[in-house]
């Protein structure tokens, strides 16, 4: 067996990223020779992923880049907020972020399959980072917009934590209500953007449920198509980001806010970890 130095142990774990004791015992079993060292460690990043497939990872990051009227918008989990903090996840994130860029992505399944300028895809990266990190990591959702102008606020669920909450809002004229809405839909978790948007089949199992409970709750059964479309009605003002009450001002809802400011909304995205 190879006399292993402490010199070489912190190349490799310079150049992978992996533990200390990994490096060491990846060089010990592959006598001195790095490139096979790295290798062991790859193939060990791999099984360690495929150990933690069935684990739940439910914290992590997002994190958002806006250029050109281009927004993107990704969401990296990880299992546990300890690791959420820490810079190797961090800078994981910040390499998924800026390959989505690069590549336009628009979906998780053609970002995961890129090739990365150093060479290796998406996937590959993930699958090191969940040996070398150990824990679970995933690339869970990613969303590009355009518009002519695109604003976007990340939220913070904690002080300590990277930001757990991102949205990106497009509208037709570069105004500062952009970020206002943003911020509004960071706190008031809307679905959708207009009435049209929602899907025929969630409109349709919104009003079962409505009529369902209304008669549970023994309305008149002539009054029931007036209560079930207030129902709806209540269900579309809640979720559809134009008819929320603005947050900052519930006066007005943030369709009038728009209106006021002169400004059109043309699409938005809003990732939650976890969420």
């Amino acid at each position: 067996m190879a006399n292993i130095s402490a010199a070489e142990v912190k190349k490799l774990r310079d150049l992978t990223g992996a533990g200390m004791m990994d490096c060491k015992k990846a060089l010990e079993e592959n006598d001195g020779d790095f490139d096979r060292a790295v290798e062991f460690l790859r193939i060990k990043g791999q099984a360690t992923a495929e150990k933690r497939a069935d684990r739940s990872a439910s914290n992590g990051l997002v994190a958002a880049h806006v250029e050109d009227g281009v927004g993107t918008l990704v969401e990296v989990n990880c299992e546990t907020d300890f690791v959420a903090k820490g810079t190797s996840f961090q800078e994981l994130a910040q390499a998924v972020l800026d390959q989505a860029v690069a590549i336009k992505a628009e979906d998780v399944a053609t970002l995961l399959a890129s090739t990365l300028p150093s060479g290796g895809t998406v996937a590959d990266l993930v699958t090191a980072a969940t040996g070398t990190i150990g824990e679970k990591i995933e690339v869970r959702r990613v969303a590009r917009l355009e518009a002519p102008h695109v604003a976007s606020y990340l939220h913070r669920t904690s002080p300590d934590l990277p930001p757990q909450i991102g949205v990106l809002v497009g509208i037709d004229v570069d105004s500062a209500v952009g970020r206002d809405i943003a911020m509004h839909a960071a706190a008031m978790k809307p679905a959708y953007l207009t009435r049209d948007a929602v899907p025929a089949d969630v409109v349709a199992a919104e009003r079962h449920i409505a009529e369902e409970k209304s008669r549970e709750e023994g309305k008149p059964e002539k009054a029931l198509p007036k209560i079930v479309e207030g129902r709806v009605d209540a269900f579309f003002k809640d979720t559809v980001l134009l008819e929320q009450k603005f947050a900052k001002d519930q006066s007005k809802t943030v369709q009038q806010l728009l209106t006021e400011a002169g400004v059109a909304a043309k699409a938005f995205a809003r990732f939650q970890v976890g969420a």
